[in-house]
């Protein structure tokens, strides 16, 4: 079973939990779009997360999600509040979330852990989560060291559960390879990025845009941190701190506040433009509409190219 038969949507894709981009509004609007919208709770207190529920089911009478950042001091009593407003899939990071998932099923939801390794989806597992988001190191933001493509089949080998792979994929190509790896859909990022519906400054856009393939990096490496952004003076200076064995309290001093200026005041310079590898394939702004249905009606033209050189061999 495919992940939209699974949730009751119209495409098996999900929308990745960007940080200050992932809101009420935009979730609503790739669930009205056909995707999976997810509200991003980052470091929102229970109130502002409610909140930010409450705006989104105004918006959609389609399934949502809502992400989970485990070091949220507010955790627990986030996860109690999404459990009693019954939302569909809780997607959750940097930690285990299964203390909470007895309370989370008995609420109806699905919960999605994004693993990074074959060793955490185990784990996952044996939690109790329903499916695992399986994320590659091509992805913008928080990443881990292995490849999607590297990564899915082990982790699809490893465990019984459906696996949705996340991480350089922007188009039906893309959607395809997961699909073949033993995916049951995919989650995306950067090339929603694009969507006029997305809520990033227009320097974000014109920037995602005017991005090649190599013009990102992985910052934090040596701080267990790693952060995949665009190349800029920030990250320039960052490195070189790192290099120079610098300390976490001067590099947090230098990313104070970084994605906020990326994301709604416009600084490409100084601020922390989180995007994945797959940027250079994203060139125009569409509706995310269009950018959904392209990507299912490539896909399926895709695959009878495909099937079409298979009966080559």
């Amino acid at each position: 079973m495919l992940l939209h038969k699974m949730l009751n949507i119209k495409y098996p894709i999900i929308q990745g939990a960007m940080a200050n981009i992932a809101t009420a509004e935009f979730a609503a609007a790739v669930s009205n779009a056909g995707g999976l919208g997810i509200i991003g709770t980052g470091a929102m207190s229970v109130e502002e997360a409610q909140l930010s529920i409450h705006k989104c089911k105004q918006l959609t009478d389609k399934p949502f999600g809502v992400n989970v950042m485990m070091m949220n001091p507010y955790t627990k009593e986030i996860m109690e509040m999404i459990a009693e407003e019954k939302v569909a899939v809780v997607t959750t990071g940097a930690g285990n979330p299964g203390v909470y998932m007895e309370m989370l099923k008995a609420s109806g939801a699905k919960v999605f852990p994004v693993v990074p390794s074959v060793a955490l989806g185990i784990r996952m597992e044996r939690s109790g989560a329903d499916a695992l988001i399986v994320e590659g190191g091509e992805a913008g933001g928080h990443v881990g060291e292995q490849t999607t493509m590297a990564l899915v089949p082990q982790v699809v080998d490893a465990v019984s559960i459906p696996v949705i792979a996340a991480g350089g994929i922007a188009d039906g190509r893309g959607f395809n390879a997961a699909l073949s790896l033993g995916a049951i859909g995919v989650q995306v990022g950067t090339c929603l990025l694009l969507a006029h519906e997305c809520p990033i400054h227009e320097n974000y856009k014109k920037a995602v845009m005017k991005a090649k393939d190599t013009d990102t990096v992985v910052t934090g490496r040596s701080l267990s941190s790693p952060v995949r952004v665009l190349k800029n003076k920030m990250t320039r200076e960052h490195l070189k701190i790192e290099a120079e064995a610098g300390n976490r309290e001067e590099l947090e001093k230098l990313t104070l506040g970084a994605l906020r200026k990326a994301v709604f005041e416009g600084d490409m310079q100084y601020g922390s433009v989180m995007l994945g590898q797959i940027a250079g394939m994203c060139k125009e702004e569409k509706s995310l509409k269009e950018i959904l249905d392209t990507m299912m009606s490539d896909a399926k033209k895709e695959l009878q190219s495909l099937i079409m050189k298979h009966e080559e061999l």
